[in-house]
């Protein structure tokens, strides 16, 4: 018997939309000129990229889609073999994107050289993830 997954694709769809406007939004952002980059934004965009498309893995695995902006806190829900490549110190930061440096508060600013390694980062979990799922959910 064949399992119709169809409303399962278009919830994974709708994340990944989501996930690729993030990414499209921090891209656009940080092209020339960076002089006056709002470079927090850029950030956030990256973070919010990953944090979307770790949900459409979820969501697509049929597991818990937790309520955080925490990107180790959602990695660790997918089996290790679906998890993307994401060092310690890349989750802290980019969570850190989400949940800190998007208020104002006493914190160093972000260069554009640390932006454009968050947009990197976004790329490379983006791709891993990607691999993972179904080519339906791909607008």
């Amino acid at each position: 018997m064949l399992v119709d997954n169809t409303a399962l694709v278009i919830a994974v769809r709708k994340w990944v939309e989501k996930a690729d406007n993030d990414l499209n939004t921090a891209t656009r952002t940080l092209k020339p000129p960076t002089a006056n980059c709002p470079t927090d934004t850029v950030c956030f965009h990256a973070q919010q990229c990953i944090e979307k498309y770790l949900k459409a893995l979820l969501t697509w695995r049929s597991l818990p889609v937790p309520k955080t902006h925490d990107i180790a806190d959602l990695a660790i829900h997918l089996p290790q073999r679906d998890r993307p490549e994401l060092s310690v110190a890349e989750s802290e930061i980019l969570t850190r994107y989400a949940t800190v440096t998007r208020y104002p508060g006493d914190y160093e600013p972000i260069s554009v050289t640390e932006a454009r390694q968050a947009v990197k980062i976004a790329r490379r979990v983006r791709k891993q993830i990607r691999a993972r799922l179904p080519k339906q959910a791909f607008p």
